[in-house]
C-alpha cells in the first residue's frame, strides 16, 4: 500500500462513518478499502509522464472498480461474513465516493491522519470499535488480486494475530488484524522498500504470530504497468485500459 495524503485532523468513529455505517452491524470482518478519487493530478503521480494526468486518473478510477467488484466475493467465504468499507480520501463527500456507496453497497470511511501509518491504525480502531472482530485492509494498486486471497486472510487469522500480503517492491498490499496493533505502522517509511521488512520485525519484536499471503505486484512505476499488460486475472475494463494505454506509450516512443 503506498502513502497517500489525507485530511487535517482526526475523527471519531461516528464522524468517521457515512450515514449508511451508522446503523448495527452484524458482520464478522470488516473488509478496509483505501482509495482516492480519480482526480488528475492527484492520483498515479508516478506514471507521469509517460502517462498524461487524465491517463492516471482514468487507470486509477479502473484499478478502484475493480477492487470494488472483487471484493463483493469476500463475504461469500463459508460461514463468515464480511461488510465493506471504503476509506476515502479526499472527504468521503466527494462525488465519486458517493457513487460507489451506492452502486456497491460499500460503507464509507474517512482518511485521518498525517501520513499513511497513521490513517490505517485510525480505520482499524474504528471499524474495531464498532464490534468487528478481524479487520482486512488494502489498497486498489493490484488490479490482479485473486478474490480468494481475502477468504485465506481471514482464515488465517483464526490462529494467526497478523496476515500480511508482500508485495514485490517491499511494501505489502494487505494487513489483517484482530485487534488495534499502532505500533505496526509507527516508525514506517512508507513507499520505500522497507515497508514489509520493517513490519515483520516490528511484528516479532511484538511476539505476533505472522502469516503471509502470496507475493504480488503493484502499480506503482512505468515497469510495473507494462508488467501488468499481460497477467492474467484482470478485469475486461482494466486489461482494455491497459493494452490502450500500451499502444499510446508505444506511439509516442516512434514519434
Amino acid at each position: 500500500m503506498g502513502e497517500k495524503r489525507g485530511n487535517e485532523g482526526k475523527a471519531s468513529p461516528a464522524h468517521g462513518l457515512s450515514p449508511r455505517a451508522s446503523s448495527l452491524q452484524h458482520a464478522e470482518s470488516a473488509l478496509i478499502i483505501f482509495a482516492k478519487a480519480p482526480i488528475p493530478g492527484q492520483v498515479k503521480t508516478r506514471l507521469c509522464p509517460p502517462l498524461t494526468p487524465d491517463e492516471a486518473a482514468s487507470l486509477h478510477g479502473s484499478f478502484v472498480l475493480d477492487a470494488l467488484e472483487r471484493s463483493q466475493e469476500a463475504g461469500r467465504h463459508g460461514s463468515v461474513t464480511v461488510e465493506r468499507f471504503l476509506a476515502c480520501a479526499p472527504p468521503a463527500d466527494h462525488v465519486f465516493f458517493k457513487i460507489m456507496e451506492e452502486r456497491h453497497k460499500v460503507r464509507l470511511l474517512r482518511q485521518t491522519g498525517d501520513d499513511l501509518g497513521v490513517r490505517m491504525d485510525q480505520a482499524c480502531k474504528e471499524v474495531f470499535a464498532l464490534g468487528y472482530q478481524r479487520a482486512l485492509l488494502v489498497g486498489t494498486d493490484v488490479p490482479s488480486l485473486p478474490a480468494s486471497y481475502y477468504g485465506q486472510a481471514i482464515s488465517l487469522l483464526a490462529d494467526h494475530d497478523l496476515v500480511l500480503g508482500p508485495s514485490l517492491d517491499g511494501g505489502y498490499y494487505l494487513i489483517g488484524l484482530k485487534r488495534p496493533i499502532p505500533d505496526l505502522f509507527r516508525g514506517i517509511p512508507w513507499s520505500t522498500d522497507q515497508v514489509f521488512p520493517l513490519t515483520r520485525t516490528k511484528a516479532e519484536a511484538l511476539g505476533l504470530k505472522t502469516a503471509l499471503l502470496p507475493t504480488c505486484r503493484d502499480v506503482d512505476t512505468l515497469d510495473d504497468l507494462l508488467a501488468l499488460v499481460n497477467e492474467k486475472g484482470l478485469s475486461a475494463r482494466s486489461a482494455n485500459a491497459l493494452r490502450l494505454l500500451a499502444s499510446r506509450l508505444q506511439s509516442r516512443t516512434r514519434t
